[in-house]
């Protein structure tokens, strides 16, 4: 295929599947440890030696022995935060319920049928990224279905599964790992081999995108990891991983069916192996594609039953989409910018909360995203410093007060700000009492500018008399109008 020419993608039989792996937000699978990445230096560090062991059918997996041969020493950096679970010192702990609970709704969102009854595995990995040598893996639904543009496209699995250990440090003939990631629960989305061309591969990152940050996942740099499964007539199957970002699919697919064309042409066979994307849409080898004679039963945990009444209260208590929350802010008057800035800044969940407290949702929208934002340039502080001091629950503090009129909606801003200053909550709401006749200046604003809303003569009395209360100030404006 000539440079820039359009790839006939129907013509040379292309197929492709899609792998994500996403991090949940919730405890680890198999322990209760918090699912934290330390950036401190390790209390602590061993050093393992790992080996390939058979899987149920008896046989060393092909993926498994290649990284057996390269006879690795590996170290594991540990903390307060790690337990003998995670030093495979000690039995699992059974599975962790709420990423359970956050698997099944995936499922059911991606409209899969539910395992009643299914078996924990353990894959064999034996590249140092876990300290048993083996991941443990749990099929939840099979079954499942996307559509797109072009068609329906399959899920063929949804599994729940543990995290790897983090690398540090990659030697020739060792390697550093640290622990505070092994054990994350995540969930692996499997697609069918149904995509058609690459930008249907895209359209479905980006759907089943869109479903898992309706639930509780974590967010952020290396939180997801995609795998692209391709291949063309006369290939065999290349699994390429370490996307980030589905804008760099439709680039890195095109390359590799042309690399594989020029395997072909060249009278060369195109192998099923593992290849890592790069940044430039190019991939590398990693190893040999794993097989099936990796994976054998967890003899430590029972078979794991999800019950027709946890299903229900699944169902009950499904999230919705991005499509159907920005609908629902549309409706009660938030415009397009705020509504974006809620998702962008994660504060969807503390916008519902506030707002179950007071029902003024422009003004709650404000009071999380503008003044902050405000308060930060004013002290010439990072939002992040500021965001820090003014966490939930001083929103929370700010707003139950708003409600009791213990403060005017003219002096939430100044509130805050208090707060920020390092003021203690209790102290930041009380307000010098205004000296003088306080109804006398507040008729004197009203005969000076006649003519005007209530709101409009709120807003010049907050600003000319300082320390009025909002409530009395507002009782004196509508008095004094009649």
């Amino acid at each position: 295929m000539e440079s820039g020419e359009k790839i006939d993608y129907e013509k040379i039989g292309f197929k492709s599947g899609l792998e994500i792996h996403q991090q949940l937000d919730t405890k680890k699978l198999f322990c209760n440890c918090p699912s934290v990445l330390r950036q401190d230096e390790p209390d602590f560090t061993v050093k393992r030696k790992l080996h390939a062991v058979a899987g149920e059918s008896g046989e060393i997996d092909v993926a498994a022995k290649h990284e057996a041969e390269k006879e690795k020493t590996f170290t594991y950096e540990g903390y307060d935060t790690t337990c003998l679970v995670e030093l495979d010192e000690m039995p699992p702990y059974e599975i962790n319920q709420e990423a359970l609970k956050i698997v099944l709704q995936v499922a059911i969102l991606l409209n899969a049928r539910i395992f009643p009854i299914t078996q924990i595995m353990r894959k064999t990995v034996i590249d140092g990224s876990n300290t048993s040598g083996f991941q443990r893996t749990v099929l939840i639904a099979h079954d499942g279905w996307v559509i797109t543009k072009a068609g329906r496209v399959g899920i063929q699995s949804i599994c729940l599964e543990e995290d790897a250990a983090r690398i540090i440090e990659r030697k020739e003939n060792s390697a550093t790992y640290r622990l505070d990631r092994l054990g994350i629960p995540l969930i692996e989305i499997a697609t069918a081999p149904d995509m058609k061309d690459a930008e249907q591969v895209k359209e479905v990152a980006l759907h089943i995108g869109k479903i898992l940050r309706s639930c509780k996942i974590k967010r952020g740099i290396g939180t997801i990891r995609q795998d692209i499964n391709v291949s063309i007539r006369e290939g065999d199957r290349v699994e390429i991983k370490g996307f980030q970002e589905p804008s760099m699919m439709t680039k890195t697919i095109d390359n590799e069916i042309e690399r594989q064309q020029f395997l072909i042409k060249s009278g060369k066979r195109v192998h099923g192996e593992v290849r890592n994307a790069l940044p430039d849409g190019k991939t590398e080898f990693l190893r040999p594609i794993p097989g099936a004679a990796r994976m054998y039963p967890e003899t430590d945990l029972p078979l794991l039953k999800i019950s027709r009444d946890l299903l229900n209260e699944v169902k009950k208590n499904l999230p919705k989409l991005r499509e159907e929350i920005e609908e629902d802010l549309n409706k009660i008057g938030l415009n397009e910018e705020m509504i974006r800035l809620l998702f962008k800044q994660n504060k969807i969940e503390e916008f519902k909360e506030l707002l179950n407290i007071l029902n003024e949702p422009k003004l709650i929208a404000k009071i999380l995203l503008v003044f902050p934002k405000e308060i930060a340039s004013h002290k010439k502080k990072s939002i992040e410093e500021i965001l820090d001091v003014l966490n939930k629950d001083i929103m929370i503090f700010a707003v139950e007060s708003l409600k009791k009129k213990k403060i005017s909606k003219e002096q939430i801003k100044s509130v805050l700000e208090k707060i920020s200053d390092g003021e203690s909550p209790e102290n930041a709401i009380e307000f010098k009492k205004h000296e003088g006749n306080i109804e006398e200046e507040v008729l004197k604003i009203i005969k000076s500018k006649p003519g005007l809303s209530e709101n409009a003569y709120m807003g010049l009395v907050m600003k000319n008399i300082k320390g009025i209360n909002g409530g009395e100030a507002m009782e004196m404006i509508r008095k004094l109008m009649k």
